[in-house]
């Protein structure tokens, strides 16, 4: 892609590589997020997640390769001032009050004083924390510390907001809320990349996502392309001999798991032919369930690909 098509993107990265010493940490990134989209970013422990993030918000240098964030090359100051960030790891002074940790960054910011105390309600309010403004952080949960860390990356309103495992404190009502948040970023324009080990998650709130093993993109696309158009069948079956069902892989990915078959990317309308064939080669068909192939199957199924 050329710079000016990066300009477009809220994300363009190319062949972006870090090594820490000897250990190689990103290996080749190529990946674009669009602008005012939600961009799911996934991959193992050690997969080069974070340190992706970092590199994009400039906590960090790459090795060799190119990025470029809202149309500019990383590191940018200008457009950092456009960004929004919440780490994975974070702590704040447990002395402050909440509305304090929130006019710090305000000022770390450069935001006009005249709107602080605007934009602070917003982001307390925004992050369900209205009525714990006053209070000190050290008498908050783990779970309202990343809300207060969430209002942290919406200061200012932000063109692209890098998310790194938003709701990994968070219970049920928690995890709901920031998924009502990211829409609401989407809606007015603001580009979200998330960073998170919650499949669910992602599948929910994500127009299109990247996965990335070892440092490099395996995958990427939307929901859809991730999962493939046809899902999965399982097949109970009895009396098939091997070689029969040696012959059954031409009809998708077999998992054979004893008396049940899985048939990954087989077609609804050849599941008629599949089970003639597997009678005609002297099995007896128990039960046939077309299974909805889930990210996390797919995620699994794409790492164990490339063990391969």
């Amino acid at each position: 892609m050329e710079a000016a098509d990066a300009a477009s993107m809220a994300v363009h990265t190319q062949d972006l590589a870090k090594r820490y010493g000897k250990t190689v940490a990103l290996s080749g990134l190529t990946m674009s997020v669009r602008r005012a989209e939600v961009f799911g970013f996934l991959g193992p422990n050690g997969a080069g997640k974070t340190t992706a993030v970092k590199l994009l918000v400039g906590l960090a240098r790459a090795t060799a390769g190119q990025a470029w964030v809202l149309g500019a090359p990383v590191g940018d100051l200008k457009t950092r001032r456009r960004l929004g960030y919440l780490p994975e790891l974070f702590r704040y002074q447990g002395w402050m009050k909440a509305s304090e940790v929130l006019s710090l960054h305000c000022e770390l910011a450069d935001l006009p004083r005249a709107g602080w105390k605007s934009e602070i309600a917003g982001a307390l309010e925004t992050v369900g924390l209205s009525e714990r403004g006053g209070d000190r952080v050290e008498g908050f949960s783990k779970g309202m510390q990343q809300r207060l860390g969430l209002g942290v990356a919406l200061l200012g309103r932000p063109d692209l907001v890098l998310l790194d495992e938003p709701t990994s404190a968070l219970d049920p009502v928690g995890r709901h809320d920031v998924r009502e948040i990211i829409r609401k970023l989407k809606d007015r324009g603001t580009a979200v990349f998330l960073n998170s080990h919650l499949l669910s998650e992602v599948e929910q709130v994500c127009d299109r996502l990247a996965v990335v093993d070892r440092g490099r993109v395996i995958a990427t696309g939307t929901m859809s392309q991730i999962l493939g158009q046809d899902g999965a069948v399982r097949v109970r079956v009895t009396g098939l001999p091997p070689e029969g069902r040696a012959s059954l892989g031409s009809y998708g990915s077999l998992e054979d798991e004893g008396e049940w078959l899985t048939f990954r990317g087989l077609s609804q309308d050849r599941v008629p032919e599949l089970v003639s064939d597997i009678v005609n080669q002297g099995g007896r068909v128990y039960a046939v369930e077309p299974r909805h192939e889930t990210l996390e199957d797919r995620f699994l199924q794409l790492l164990k690909e490339q063990d391969r």
